[in-house]
């Protein structure tokens, strides 16, 4: 059974940083593509970044230039980098999974990141 780990969310002030990192039960090399979504309150659900099993990378507009994720295949971690962190980035942070195709299948619990202004 898959199981995804997501740690690492905390509160911090604007112009921060905070990693989060995402652990799987199984080798990362299963999947095709791992990625970070963020859910604000009152918001519908976002891709933050996504990684693929090549190393290709892809990130939401809003983040671009503050936040880079990375992967382990040795660990079977999906890490997100974030810097200067803005108080529109406060959400749940989860990571995700998928094999081949385009649904995110496995999900982790979500951690909270909370920007203050």
């Amino acid at each position: 059974q898959v199981q995804l780990v997501g740690s690492g969310g905390g509160l911090v002030q604007t112009g921060g940083s905070l990693s989060l990192s995402c652990a799987a039960s199984v080798s990362i090399l299963s999947f095709d593509a791992m990625a970070w979504y963020r859910q604000a309150p009152g918001k519908q659900r976002e891709l933050v970044a996504l990684i693929t099993s090549y190393g290709d990378t892809n990130y939401a507009d809003s983040v671009k230039g503050r936040f880079t994720i990375s992967r382990d295949n040795a660990k079977n971690t999906v890490d997100l980098q974030m810097n200067s962190l803005k108080p529109e980035d406060t959400a749940v942070y989860s990571c995700t999974a998928r094999g081949t195709g385009s649904i995110w299948r496995y999900w982790g619990q979500g951690t909270q990141v909370t920007v203050s202004s």
